[in-house]
Order: C-alpha cells, then sequence, then structure tokens
C-alpha cells in the first residue's frame, strides 16, 4: 500500500506537524508513506516540494484575489496526476488544502481514480473562506455576509458565498472521506451542508508517547536554568501574540493573581515573539521544534495554561497529556477531549479571565489533585492517543477504501 499526502508544509506548524507524525506511524507500520508539500523543511527524501506558481497562474491570481477567489488560479493542481508520486500511489489523503498552494475545484479530478481521504485539521474545508467560524454559524445556509474578513486565511471582500459554492460544486463529484481527530470536528463535520454524501469517522492525532512522557522535574529544571524553589507556569504557542492561542487572556490572568502567589510562579514560554510584563519572573525559551527538547520542558512545568479560543485537537494539549503535565485550558472546540474536568486539567468557560485565574489557583494550591491529574494524563495518552493506534486506525480505513473499490 501506497499512501500520498497533500500538505502545505511537512513539519510547519500544528496541522502539518500532526499530518507528518501520522506519516511516521505509517512508515513504522511498513506503509509506504509519501508527501506532496507546498514548503519543504525536512530533508526526508519521501517528501517532494511541489513548484512555485507559474507566471500565468500569478497573473490570473492578481485578478481572482481581488475578488475573494482565492487558490481558484492554479492550474497546476489539475496536472498533478502526472506527477510521479501520485501515479504510483494507491490511496490519497488530504490535510490542509487552504495557505495558497492547492485548488480545490480539482478535487473531484484527482479523487476520481483513485480513493482518497481528507483529514480535517479546521473548519476550512466546510465554510466560505475561514479556518475557524468561532460563533458564526453560517457555513450551515452557505455564507456570505462574513463577519470578519481577517480570520486566517483572510478574504479580500466577501466573496464567501460564492467559496462555499465552489466548494459545494467541487465536492459534488468527489470521492473523499472524512476523518476528524477531535468529537467536536466529527459533530461539525456531520452537520456540514458541503459533507453529506460523505462518510465521517474519529481518528484522534497520535503522539510518540515513548519520546513525550515525563520526565524528573528537578533533572529538568537544571537543564533549564529554572529555579527549584518556584512553581513553573509553561504557556506554548507557534506565534505567542497569535489571539487565536490566548497570549492575552494568560497575561490578564496572571496580572491579576495575589503578589504573595506572583513571588512563587515562574513563566516559561517557548514560540517566536515575546510577551509582557506580568509581575512574574518569566524565562522565554523561543521555538522549540526538538520533539525531546520539548518533552524537558514539559515535564520541568507544574501546569501549562493555554487558553485558545479556537481549536481542533491542540498538539500542545496532547504533548503535555502525554508528559503528565496538568492543563488549564478552554470549552472550545476539541480541547475537552484531552482537558478533563478533575482529571487530567481544567476547563475555564472561554474568554473568561476570572475562571482563568480560579483554575491556576486551584490547581496551584492543591498538590495531591496535581499529582493525581500527572498519573490521569499520561494513563490516557498511552491508552487513547498512542501513534501507534492512530497509524492502524488509518490503515484498517485505507485498507477498506481500497476493498471497496476492488469488490
Amino acid at each position: 500500500m501506497q499512501v500520498l499526502h497533500f500538505n502545505q508544509t511537512d513539519v510547519a506548524g500544528g496541522a502539518a506537524l500532526a499530518g507528518y507524525r501520522l506519516h511516521q506511524g505509517l512508515l513504522d507500520q511498513k506503509i509506504d508513506s509519501r508527501f506532496l508539500v507546498a514548503r519543504k523543511v525536512t530533508q526526508s527524501d519521501l517528501v517532494t516540494q511541489l513548484p512555485s506558481p507559474s507566471r500565468t497562474e500569478r497573473r490570473i491570481q492578481s485578478i481572482t484575489d481581488p475578488f475573494g477567489l482565492a487558490q481558484i488560479h492554479l492550474l497546476s493542481t489539475f496536472n498533478l496526476k502526472q506527477h510521479p508520486s501520485y501515479q504510483s500511489a494507491d490511496l490519497l489523503n488530504f490535510h490542509n488544502l487552504h495557505d495558497g498552494y492547492f485548488n480545490y475545484l480539482a478535487i473531484a479530478h484527482l479523487t476520481q481514480p483513485k480513493p482518497a481521504v481528507l483529514t480535517l485539521h479546521d473548519m476550512w474545508s466546510m465554510t466560505g473562506h475561514c479556518s475557524f467560524s468561532y460563533d458564526c454559524d453560517r457555513w450551515k445556509i452557505g455564507c456570505g455576509n462574513c463577519p470578519d474578513l481577517t480570520i486566517f486565511p483572510p478574504m479580500q471582500r466577501d466573496s464567501s458565498h460564492w467559496e462555499w459554492n465552489l466548494k459545494k460544486w467541487a465536492y459534488h463529484k468527489a470521492r473523499l472521506t472524512i476523518v476528524a481527530p477531535s468529537r467536536w470536528l466529527e459533530t461539525v463535520a456531520r452537520e456540514s451542508p458541503l459533507f453529506r454524501r460523505f462518510a465521517v469517522h474519529h481518528i484522534p492525532y497520535g503522539i510518540d508517547v515513548d519520546v513525550y512522557k515525563p520526565l524528573d522535574p528537578e533533572y529538568c529544571r537544571s537543564r533549564l536554568n529554572l529555579p527549584k524553589d518556584k512553581r513553573v507556569l509553561l504557556f506554548v504557542a507557534t506565534h505567542l501574540q497569535e489571539r487565536r492561542k490566548g497570549g492575552d487572556l494568560v497575561l490578564a490572568a496572571l496580572q491579576q493573581l495575589p503578589d504573595a502567589i506572583k513571588s512563587q510562579l515562574v513563566l516559561v514560554t517557548f514560540g517566536s515573539g515575546d510577551t509582557e510584563q506580568t509581575g512574574i519572573q518569566t524565562v522565554s525559551l523561543g521555538y522549540i521544534q526538538d520533539d525531546a527538547e520539548k518533552a524537558i520542558v514539559y515535564s520541568a512545568a507544574d501546569l501549562l495554561v493555554f487558553p485558545t479560543r479556537a481549536d481542533n485537537l491542540p498538539l500542545v494539549l496532547q504533548e503535555s497529556l502525554a508528559c503528565g503535565t496538568p492543563m488549564i485550558s478552554c470549552r472550545v472546540g476539541g480541547v475537552p477531549d484531552l482537558v478533563r474536568p478533575n482529571v487530567t486539567g481544567y476547563l475555564a468557560n472561554s474568554e473568561d479571565v476570572q475562571d482563568l485565574k480560579t483554575g491556576i489557583l486551584v490547581l496551584l494550591e492543591n498538590d495531591r489533585l496535581r499529582q493525581q491529574m500527572r498519573e490521569n494524563c499520561r494513563t490516557i495518552a498511552v491508552s487513547e492517543y498512542r501513534l501507534e493506534l492512530q497509524a492502524q486506525r488509518y490503515i484498517e480505513l485505507y485498507q477498506t477504501l481500497l476493498n471497496s473499490i476492488d469488490r
């Protein structure tokens, strides 16, 4: 069995990393797995970078983008059938198709000859432009009158109704099976008018629990030059100022903590960018890509604070879970799959700084509960989110799709 994945990049960003981990899990199961990406970061021979848009495509883009019609200028997507990786593949697995590298109008063209899986990492495939709709539910009725064109990927003018209908047309003759990593995104996919023809499956992301595992906190703090006599709070985001990840909520909650508590804390961040002053000692580790180094950071922390405003199944929370670090996050998207109240962490109401502060105080002041959560986190990670388990579930799905062609 040879599987060909499509993604905007191989390891840069959460959706890319999630797809690449699946790729590694498949390789471990002796599946021939390969990638086509717009931007290649790794040196892997199994990852091939797609060519940049041609001059003709860029000229078409100068016309389509002002009308809010993104990516339909990429005529070269229709030619992927001639690509050696496509021709040798038995099955296709699409991941994130936005970010300006793939023409979604070609989905039916590419999926007619070969079975295909679409792994959802956000809502983009079901909306008229946005990756997360927040409180807007116009994706259920065809979009249009978009309340926020700046949500990634941004749109220059409101053509969300047109894009929604173009996707509907593209899916009409496509052969797709949908995979949602979180229960929330599974529900969204089942409610989407665009996906009514397709089977929807729930397969969570997998994580290497032999790399992401609890390590000795004192050793980890020594490695990171962190004080051993303070409680360590951790905040992680690729871009620390990204509003969706809630960095502003973390700072607001920490600023409101009593001074006596602040003096006992150190805030550790990893990701690009700086944080504002909170009155708490802060250590910025910058962007960390190495998995083993990240496991050291998680293991050094007493709590991960991650008040995301919209998310699928955040890898940050999954990594923290595997390292046995209790979590404080918000009741949005797929977060409740991982942050289970009084089991693995504290689930605050979205946008509620007071509730977030309460969660921090409750867990900091209860050593016994935090220790029980550490044990629960690791047990759940091993039993539900092992990379081998994810790979096996995908292989079973792939084999079912291939068998349906043979019959």
